[in-house]
């Protein structure tokens, strides 16, 4: 954008040229962050949830890491969901893909829902620490773990980081990451308590987890 202010005097506002690029379905070039990096050291558990049908809350929890891109730079976002309900658990940003905002966020999901019977995540260092496996195991977790490179094995939280970048993150182009917290949390409430999923008959992350049932006002 620089170079077109420079050659030609236009005025280009950063904003309208991401909201441009995304209508017509082009991208910039440009090293994505990696947001899955193993460590050969860590204990890396079985894959637990294969062939086994997920059938009320608490059953199994996944977590996973992504990027948000913002008008500079990027944060990372770490979220933890029900498998049941698809319900958003608990999530944190950051500026650095370090362990302890991966706990912080197992910590709060404990704290308000109570351990599940399987926590499912990918081969990432912080997922595989003796800090973070330690915890699910004093709360008597079993602890499973993708296949290396099998985005499949945790399908319903990418889906989450399709439906919050496509839906909230790639309209706009957060300047601070205050200013992405706020919003990306707005964007949480409303993916629990008012998206309704096909795949829970049309009922809401909420009203499938506490067992609610749609009603007509």
């Amino acid at each position: 954008m620089r170079w077109l202010k420079k050659a030609i005097t236009l005025i280009v506002n950063a904003e309208r040229v991401v909201r441009l690029m995304r209508d017509m379905g082009i991208g910039a070039i440009y090293p994505k962050p990696r947001t899955t990096l193993a460590n050969k050291a860590h204990k890396v558990y079985p894959y637990l949830l294969r062939d086994i049908e997920v059938t009320y809350p608490n059953q199994a929890w996944a977590i996973d890491i992504t990027y948000i891109p913002m008008a500079k730079g990027f944060l990372y976002l770490v979220a933890i969901i029900d498998w049941y309900s698809r319900k958003v658990l608990s999530w944190r940003l950051s500026n650095t893909m370090d362990t302890s905002f991966c706990i912080e966020a197992l910590e709060d999901a404990l704290k308000h829902y109570g351990p599940p019977d399987i926590f499912n995540s990918d081969q990432g260092s912080q997922f595989t620490s003796t800090e973070f496996t330690q915890k699910l195991l004093d709360h008597g977790v079993r602890i499973s773990m993708d296949g290396k490179g099998r985005w499949v094995d945790n399908v319903f939280i990418e889906r989450l980081w399709r439906s919050l970048k496509y839906e909230e993150v790639y309209l706009k182009a957060y300047t601070t990451p205050r200013e992405a917290e706020l919003e990306i949390g707005h964007y949480m409430v409303f993916y629990n308590e008012e998206r309704n999923h096909q795949g829970l008959n049309d009922l809401t992350p909420d009203e499938a987890y506490f067992g609610r049932q749609r009603y007509a006002a």
